[in-house]
């Protein structure tokens, strides 16, 4: 496989241009220096979401052509329907990091709305959207697999 073919993906951290949070033992769970630190990584990461869509319409408006051979215009269609479909769910996730945010701002973020209880600083750098606990989370991909099948 040629070297420019291979994409490299970013982590949420390395996009936001952060290190993971080093708490201190005097820390109290989602203090202000946290409440910052995720912010800011939510913030990074929304403004690489909404780059990728306006890249996203620049390409579709320079590529749009209409092919005389149906093959190539179907190629085309299929290429940006693609497109569409990984920008759509972008859209969603744009509206949940923007619910996140404003969870920050009430002091009502970082705690699992399930349980109540903390959902941990490591799993919310790996997944700032998250809003349950890993055990939470876990008994409801059990339940949806018990009733998808």
């Amino acid at each position: 496989m040629p070297a420019n073919s291979t994409k490299k993906t970013l982590g949420i951290l390395a996009i936001a241009g952060l290190e993971p949070y080093k708490a201190k033992s005097s820390d109290e769970y989602m203090d202000q220096a946290q409440r910052d630190h995720f912010t800011k990584i939510l913030e990074a990461w929304r403004t690489q979401l909404r780059e990728e869509v306006d890249r996203t319409v620049d390409h579709m408006k320079d590529e749009a052509a209409n092919f005389p051979d149906p093959v190539d215009r179907a190629a085309q269609e299929e290429e940006f329907s693609l497109e569409l479909r990984a920008r759509d769910r972008e859209r969603r996730l744009i509206k949940k990091i923007t619910k996140t945010l404003n969870k920050i701002e009430e002091d009502d973020f970082g705690f699992c709305e399930s349980c109540g209880i903390e959902i941990g600083i490591r799993r919310l750098e790996a997944r700032p959207t998250a809003d349950l606990c890993i055990d939470c989370k876990t008994l409801a991909e059990i339940k949806e697999k018990q009733i998808v099948g």
